[in-house]
């Protein structure tokens, strides 16, 4: 399996590093930041003038509001075990604790990288402050906010999902991955490439060596034995 999709896991590398270093290279990260800083100022400008815009913002990217995502990937998830025997039941709990696992690993060396970029809100002067506007203890800023935390986390179950639950599912995480990110985006606690080059980047080449190879089928099946409890594999 790993030979036959070596030439899909180089690609993933391939690009994963192609998209980082068209961000790292360029002065001042090129068209990039013309996209970022586009992105980052129709949002801070439109906060302003429409309020229902405003409260939205300031909800979704209250630290309480993050536990909606939470649920939201639960309840894809829980589709799936319900329809499970006791057996892929156990396993699933296994998967989810692997896939905890991973996004740990991967958020630890992705902070490895030689990067240092506070967030829009505290790069640019004279910007609205979402948590200044509201009242609302919303995350509006981050001292280092490459790559986004949050988007590596939802990109990573996406990629769980799509390989251990198929494309059905991998579309929904897709769309909560994206309904979860944008907040952070929209209040300018992160840069668009943040998520778009950051967060993805390292999902691309991370995830690719250990969804697309055996890698990850082993360390859930020798849990799946090692572990107490009923209903473990002969």
């Amino acid at each position: 399996m790993t030979r036959t999709r070596l030439p899909l896991i180089l690609f993933c590398n391939a690009l994963g590093l192609a998209l980082f270093l068209s961000w790292y290279l360029p002065a001042r990260h090129g068209f990039w930041f013309t996209i970022d800083s586009g992105i980052f100022f129709w949002f801070n400008h439109h906060i302003v003038t429409n309020k229902a815009l405003l409260w939205l913002v300031a909800i979704t990217n209250y630290r309480a509001f993050d536990s909606i995502s939470l649920v939201a990937m639960g309840a894809l998830y829980y589709s799936f075990w319900r329809k499970e025997t006791p057996q892929g039941r156990r396993r699933m709990l296994v998967i989810g604790f692997v896939m905890l696992l991973t996004a740990v690993v991967l958020n630890q060396l992705a902070h490895l990288l030689p990067v240092s970029h506070p967030s829009p809100t505290l790069t640019f002067e004279n910007v609205h402050r979402v948590a200044d506007l509201t009242g609302i203890k919303a995350k509006d800023a981050s001292a280092n906010s490459f790559p986004g935390d949050h988007g590596m986390m939802l990109l990573i179950f996406a990629c769980f999902m799509w390989r251990y639950f198929g494309g059905r599912a991998f579309a929904i995480a897709l769309v909560i991955a994206v309904c979860f990110a944008l907040p952070r985006v929209m209040i300018g606690a992160h840069w668009f490439t943040d998520i778009a080059v950051g967060s993805l980047s390292v999902v691309l080449i991370g995830n690719s060596w250990w969804l697309l190879t055996p890698a990850s089928d082993r360390v859930i099946d020798g849990l799946n034995r090692a572990l107490p409890g009923p209903y473990k594999p002969d």
